[in-house]
């Protein structure tokens, strides 16, 4: 009895040593976990009042042509305009702008599409201010405490794909901000910003506001398309997609308003100034 007893405890304490040393040789097999890399450090968090971009979102300063230009706005338009389409979309590349408006697709490449050869075709610039998701106001507050922004900012997107005009096709709810946004397209006409000869750089560009009628749907771009061509708000099929055939059957680019209007800042301080906000694959102050 003695002797089994003393055999099995045996054959325990070697099926426990064997255990042991399998674990063992698991835990070396595997390693230790791969160090995680570190992100490219640059600057977040509280932003330098210099590097602020949207400067009268609640309303403190004038929205008027006046104190846009004292903030900055309609600066060195001429020589954004000046150096090119090539040099702007470049530009937007290096800055990493991704769309503002939830999808976050890549601002420079998107633009980019509308850049081929002229096929007789005028080109289209809509901007969807048809901010319609509920609890929603970012745009909102641009367009009504800062209006010139969007504007100049449509004008170098304008010139960065070769367009013709933009339509800004705004909320039907929004009857201050469309205003205050028609006011301030009135004053860049009169000071020869907008209209023909842009700015003396022999550009011409147009910039019409077209109110939606409510819509929650025209949010989307393609329905979007179809009400600003006098159509029922219904989502297209894509292909084709609207860089190809978009408003009156002509090639066009959708962009959110904040994606527009942050366009003229990022030219007059460089690509690499707005990329080194942020985190990577997620650049810019926000």
């Amino acid at each position: 009895m003695a002797s089994s007893l003393t055999g099995l405890s045996g054959r325990l304490a070697v099926k426990s040593g064997y255990l042991h040393s399998l674990s063992r040789g698991f835990a070396a097999t595997a390693g230790a976990p791969a160090p995680e890399k570190k992100p490219e450090k640059t600057t977040y968090g509280p932003l330098k009042d210099q590097d602020r971009i949207f400067t009268n979102l609640y309303g403190r300063h004038d929205y008027r042509i006046k104190g846009a230009m004292s903030r900055g706005d309609w600066y060195k338009t001429k020589e954004i305009i000046l150096k090119g389409s090539e040099w702007i979309l470049k530009e937007m590349s290096a800055s990493g702008l991704r769309g503002r408006g939830g999808a976050g697709f890549p601002s420079g490449m998107k633009w980019g599409f509308m850049n081929k050869p002229f096929d007789g075709r005028p080109k289209y610039l809509v901007v969807n201010a048809d901010e319609g998701e509920p609890g929603t106001c970012k745009d909102r507050e641009i367009m009504r405490h800062d209006p010139h922004k969007l504007i100049e900012g449509c004008l170098i997107a304008g010139v960065a794909m070769g367009a013709r005009a933009a339509y800004i096709y705004i909320r039907g709810e929004f009857y201050n901000e469309a205003v205050c946004l028609q006011e301030a397209i009135h004053e860049a006409y009169q000071a020869g910003y907008l209209g023909k000869d842009c700015c003396g750089t022999g550009y011409n560009f147009d910039v019409f506001v077209h109110r939606g009628a409510g819509a929650y749907i025209c949010g989307e771009e393609t329905a979007l398309i179809e009400s600003l061509e006098g159509k029922q708000g219904k989502p297209r099929l894509k292909p084709p997609f609207p860089a190809d055939i978009g408003v009156f059957g002509c090639p066009t680019t959708v962009a959110n308003v904040e994606t527009v209007a942050v366009a003229p800042t990022i030219c007059r301080r460089g690509g690499a100034w707005f990329a080194s906000f942020g985190r990577e694959r997620n650049r810019g102050t926000k």
